[in-house]
């Protein structure tokens, strides 16, 4: 599939109209989609009425936008006026229809993009491998026997799949970053509060951000302008790079390391201080949410109606007192502010971003001990990630670190198996 720059470019210069990128886009959903189980909406009708407003603007000789005609989809947790917000739950499959659409969602339509589905997800965002009760197990686009990770792998495996330029995801606790990594694409978790939430089914507040999919470092940085309304600014500073050690380095894939030391061997090891409490501190931080959603189940009095993953982890949420999660969240806020000032004279944190490949469906447990994380070249083998990890609103310098990074080939999206490439002809 063309770059969404590409695909914009060539509608507004009116080599294909964008209806018939609309409509090109829709059918191969339809088919290769559905064999990865991870549409669960394809919005035909609306994505050709946004389609033919672009067409329309165009030929009124207004700009439509700087994604104009570019299709794409979302993690089933936003806001999409008139269906149901499912957050990937058989519970609120028949809910109210939304009111409007997320703000993410109107930015991305004012910039002349076209919803054409929506993706599966793990129940409520809770897990790491995108198996729904309700619609299935989403595939590897590179192996189908595979996960894709989660808990956005719908909206991941889509794109690894290249048959969307891009798509949204969210990430609390690596929901973006643990399915990029596996299906071999880039996948954004920004600053925490950058991109917009209004709109998204929450998960914990305090950590949930919107993470947009891209195929490319250029499309990521297009969807990143667009959504926050603002132009990355080119720099020439040189970039100050570290190494994370301690548990990152040690429990990541050996390419994953080699990798790491390829692309900054000069820079320093750097270990965060306290992460095993940091991170065992995390679960307790997020139970507010838990107990929240548990409480809604215990109100309407049909608690089986959850999944059984979900439903456990909602009932030990409940369980936990509020002391020790108010304990948790200032102990947070201690840690985060002490982060910021160990890492102030680094630009980029290099860490892996998962420390295996993609488990297979049949024994699906992956090990996660916690960014942007972007896709290693490894040809012929299955997607692996690095994270780069960088300062509180400082997205710029990632983008920057890793087109220069790409421009070596040292990283880039891995193209996936024939079955699911999804070859479309953008341009006639």
């Amino acid at each position: 599939m063309n770059s969404a720059i590409t695909i914009a470019s060539a509608v507004r210069d009116g080599h294909i109209t964008a209806v018939e990128v609309t409509d090109t886009c829709l059918a191969a959903l339809e088919n290769a989609g559905r064999s990865l189980v991870a549409v669960t909406r394809l919005l035909g009708d609306r994505a050709r009425h946004e389609a033919g407003a672009v067409d329309a603007a165009i030929a009124a000789g207004r700009d439509p936008g700087p994604l104009a005609g570019v299709p794409y989809g979302v993690k089933d947790l936003f806001d999409v006026e008139g269906l149901p917000t499912t957050a990937g739950s058989s519970r609120y499959a028949d809910a109210a229809p939304a009111a409007g659409n997320a703000e993410t969602i109107t930015r991305l339509r004012e910039a002349g993009a076209v919803l054409v589905a929506t993706f599966s997800m793990d129940e409520f965002a809770l897990g790491f491998a995108t198996i729904n009760a309700r619609h299935g197990t989403t595939r590897n686009p590179h192996d189908p026997d595979r996960l894709a990770g989660g808990s956005s792998g719908g909206s991941a495996a889509v794109v690894a799949a290249e048959l969307l330029p891009f798509s949204l995801g969210s990430d609390t606790n690596g929901s973006v970053r643990v399915p990029a990594s596996l299906t071999g694409i880039y996948g954004l978790k920004p600053t925490h509060e950058a991109l917009p939430m209004g709109g998204a089914f929450p998960f914990a507040d305090s950590f949930d951000d919107v993470g947009p999919f891209a195929l490319s470092v250029a499309d990521m940085q297009c969807v990143w302008n667009v959504l926050t309304g603002t132009a990355v600014v080119a720099s020439d500073d040189e970039i100050r790079l570290a190494r994370l050690g301690g548990r990152f380095r040690d429990n990541g894939d050996p390419d994953q390391i080699a990798a790491i030391d390829r692309i900054a061997p000069d820079a320093p090891p750097f270990d965060l201080p306290d992460i095993a409490r940091a991170v065992g501190r995390l679960p307790d931080h997020r139970s507010r949410r838990r107990r929240a959603a548990s409480r809604r189940a215990r109100a309407r009095c049909d608690a089986m109606a959850f999944a059984p993953a979900t439903r456990d982890r909602l009932l030990a949420g409940a369980l936990l007192p509020e002391t020790p999660n108010a304990a948790a969240q200032e102990f947070c806020a201690r840690y985060k502010q002490m982060i910021v000032e160990l890492i102030a004279d680094h630009d980029v944190l290099l860490a892996p971003a998962t420390p295996c490949v993609a488990p297979m469906i049949a024994a699906p447990r992956i090990l996660i001990d916690a960014a942007l994380a972007v896709p290693l070249r490894r040809p012929g083998r299955m997607p692996l990630g690095l994270q780069l990890k960088g300062r509180p609103g400082d997205e710029a310098t990632l983008f920057r670190f890793a087109a220069t990074l790409a421009k070596k080939g040292l990283i880039g999206a891995s193209s996936p198996a024939e079955a699911f490439q999804g070859k479309v002809a953008w341009r006639k």
